[in-house]
């Protein structure tokens, strides 16, 4: 009898996070073709797509509090033996606390989509778009044991792309006005080099994926609950509920260096 129920709790706790936990599909119900392509599109330069979005529009959370996390990451070099393989450097920041890592993204899956969205009024569908997909990789980046609280970020991205008309590898935002729109998924978790501890440590562009239900409660973009404010995310709340420029930054916030410089 003690079995069943514990395999009763294990069931209905795996429901509950099925139910609470939202942004798990980066791609807003398009299909793909389920044939891994990582030898055809291997040899394909993806770098660029890593350092595209501008870093006000990627968020974070690390922790079951959605505590904010902001990550720059600031050069990434393909492998020139290994292809499949990506060198990471950047920088975290929680709380005012920066951190420097170096690390490695390495190239799992590449898969073509069936390309039924073509963004808004299907304007992007005769611009000459060869295909397009996701990519999905592992990811490993090792903080600089030196400076205070660094650890260890871990985990799975996806990213979409598209090859263009010139057979250009390019970072799919086509359909970036649709609700829901986000790329370059980090998921995964930090862990402490000193307590060994882990917490789920997640980002990505424009939304925070595998995020709780109540936390990202805006529709055509980004916005947090006020129940998370005090995590660090009252900044953002504030931005967006005074729209049309109704706060000036001043020229001396402007001249000032960004947190990761």
């Amino acid at each position: 009898m003690k079995y069943k129920i514990l395999i009763l709790l294990s069931f209905f706790s795996v429901a509950l996070r099925a139910q609470t936990i939202c942004r798990t599909d980066i791609m807003n119900n398009e299909e793909l073709i389920p044939a891994n392509r990582i030898e055809q599109f291997i040899t394909y330069n993806f770098s660029n797509l890593w350092l595209k979005t501008d870093n006000d529009l990627i968020y974070g959370i690390i922790g079951d509090e959605h505590q904010r996390i902001l990550i720059k990451i600031l050069k990434v070099t393909q492998h020139p033996d290994h292809p499949e393989e990506y060198l990471i450097k950047g920088k975290s920041s929680v709380k005012g606390n920066v951190c420097d890592f170096n690390g490695k993204i390495t190239i799992q899956e590449i898969r073509e989509s069936k390309r039924t969205h073509f963004g808004v009024d299907n304007e992007f569908k005769d611009k000459g778009i060869n295909t397009q997909g996701l990519l999905t990789a592992k990811y490993e980046f090792l903080e600089d044991k030196s400076q205070k609280h660094p650890g260890t970020f871990y985990g799975i991205l996806k990213t979409k792309w598209y090859l263009d008309k010139n057979d250009k590898m390019v970072y799919d935002d086509i359909n970036i006005a649709s609700d829901g729109y986000f790329n370059n998924a980090f998921v995964g978790k930090w862990k402490s080099y000193q307590s060994k501890a882990g917490k789920r440590c997640n980002w990505a562009d424009y939304r925070v994926p595998d995020s709780n239900c109540d936390f990202d409660i805006g529709t055509g973009e980004f916005n947090v609950s006020e129940k998370y404010f005090k995590n660090g995310w009252f900044g953002i709340a504030l931005k967006n509920k005074m729209p049309n420029g109704a706060i000036i930054e001043s020229k001396d916030a402007r001249a000032q260096k960004s947190w990761w410089q």
